[in-house]
């Protein structure tokens, strides 16, 4: 049996998700931004709360672990770099590492850039990705810690799997993200399909989240700073990628 995954508004923009296995009962919560919606998901569902998959150490995405593992008693899994302030962790992972949910299984890719210690966990068979601050629907997480060449080779690492590959980010940030690609890309066809389903969508109040990994290749102009039209597009034609990366999230963390 498939996994079953909810996904829910948590804080102020932030996505809560919970991962079921339907045969075992297991469930995680992937982060724990605040305790209550994660809570409240779990009741409606009659799931209990088994495991947090921490991706990185961002208050948002931690703040909620404390109550949640003081009410289930709930397995911590996080990243294996311990400088980072991550409460109650249990296990430590890293590249390659496998993390079960019951019969469900994760793997784990190290994707920094955002934070030095972020990671994603891919559910394979399950063909669903969680990768938090890293990418986000036509877009990618300010680089805080890491370098632009590195937040690059992560968005790389993830760009590489599987076009039929669910997105599930860590906040509902398409619409500026498209009002900003647009201005880079505004030709794209499929970047113009997708600011009308998300503008849809926003209407509607309904989330833009998942998208594919196929889709996100077509219309994210940050996974797109390897083409030739795009390094163009912000003047620096025959660049690295990393260098025309670098150029267009500096626009972004000013638009």
């Amino acid at each position: 049996m498939a996994a079953e995954i909810r996904l829910f508004p948590c804080l102020s923009d932030n996505f809560g998700y919970l991962i079921h296995d339907p045969v075992t009962k297991a469930t995680a919560s992937i982060d724990a931004p605040e305790a209550g919606p994660i809570i409240k998901a779990l009741q409606r569902e009659g799931w209990t709360l088994t495991d947090i998959l921490v991706t990185h150490h961002h208050m948002d995405h931690v703040g909620g672990i404390a109550e949640l593992k003081t009410k289930y008693n709930c397995r911590v899994v996080a990243p294996h770099d311990k400088a980072a302030a991550i409460p109650l962790v249990d296990e430590r992972v890293k590249e390659g590492a496998t993390v079960k949910v019951g019969n469900l299984s994760a793997r784990v890719l190290e994707t920094p850039g955002h934070t030095l210690d972020h990671i994603s966990y891919v559910f394979d068979e399950d063909r669903a990705l969680f990768c938090a601050d890293t990418l986000f629907s036509i877009g990618c997480g300010r680089v805080f810690e890491g370098t632009y060449p590195m937040m690059w080779e992560s968005l790389l690492k993830l760009r590489a799997l599987p076009n039929d590959m669910r997105v599930y980010c860590g906040h509902e940030y398409t619409a500026s993200n498209v009002k900003f690609a647009l201005g880079i890309e505004p030709n794209n066809p499929a970047l113009k399909a997708r600011a009308e389903e998300v503008a849809k969508l926003r209407a509607e109040n309904q989330p833009t989240i998942p998208t594919l990994i196929r889709d996100e290749k077509e219309a994210n102009t940050f996974l797109r700073a390897d083409v030739p039209a795009v390094a163009a597009a912000v003047g620096l034609a025959g660049k690295s990628p990393a260098e025309v990366f670098g150029e267009l999230r500096e626009r972004k963390n000013k638009a």
